[in-house]
């Protein structure tokens, strides 16, 4: 995988899922959140770490029996133990969430090796434990029933798609309460520092409209006044 610096993580953890969206927006990417996921606990930190793929396919009853699972090649499982440290893992479950993607045997092992956090756009079976660990997850519904009757791992750190959006391996993933968004590897720091930029002026944008400013000329900034305003209060915040 490609490996992004520590400090572009790190400037990463402080920006939204909005504030990454209006910035890929502007160069052109309009199609980078996926689609129809949301995380299984609420007010969690921010993830954010390099994507690793896993992709299904559907299941065909001869090449899925319960048994396949004593394989000790058996991709998903594979897939689990080879995550590396700080790094999501996103699956691509076909936008089918009639079976699980994973569990929460599963995903309690990624957590303790180390993984940032894993996103399906099908759905987990023990979700209510999941939920639970300190981990960051996102799915599109819970689901009990086990991945083998209608997915079947078949591809390990290739290309996917999540919830309708291309995920490259390395590809930076950014997931909050909103959802996720997935950054380009060659833009990652790019968006980290206008993202850390755009953060600092809605930051402003808001305590302007909570002391009964209008929006216009303030967001967008078009006013040259609000220009010198915004200067002034950089500076006093250091």
């Amino acid at each position: 995988m490609t490996k992004i610096a520590i400090g572009t993580i790190n400037k990463l953890r402080k920006v939204s899922t909005a504030t990454v969206a209006t910035c890929l927006f502007k160069k052109g990417l309009k199609n980078q959140f996926i689609q129809n996921v949301k995380p299984l606990k609420f007010g969690r930190p921010t993830m954010v770490g390099e994507a690793y793929t896993l992709r299904y396919i559907p299941a065909r009853e001869d090449l899925n029996p319960i048994s396949v699972f004593r394989n000790p090649k058996h991709l998903q499982r594979v897939a689990v133990e080879e995550c590396p440290e700080g790094a999501v893992m996103v699956i691509d479950s076909r936008q089918n969430a009639r079976a699980a993607s994973a569990g929460s045997i599963l995903v309690t092992r990624l957590m303790i090796r180390k993984a940032e956090g894993i996103i399906t756009d099908g759905g987990f079976r023990d979700s209510a434990e999941i939920a639970d660990l300190d981990f960051s997850s996102y799915h599109n519904r819970p689901t009990a029933p086990t991945n083998l009757t209608l997915h079947q791992a078949i591809a390990i750190n290739d290309p996917i798609g999540c919830g309708d959006v291309a995920v490259f391996p390395g590809d930076i993933i950014l997931g909050d309460d909103d959802g996720v968004m997935v950054i380009p590897a060659n833009l990652a720091d790019e968006v980290a520092d206008e993202c850390l930029q755009m953060t600092l002026y809605e930051e402003f944008v808001l305590e302007q409209v909570q002391d009964g400013k209008p929006v216009i000329g303030l967001y967008p900034m078009v006013d040259e006044g609000i220009k010198v305003i915004f200067e002034k209060w950089k500076l006093e915040r250091g």
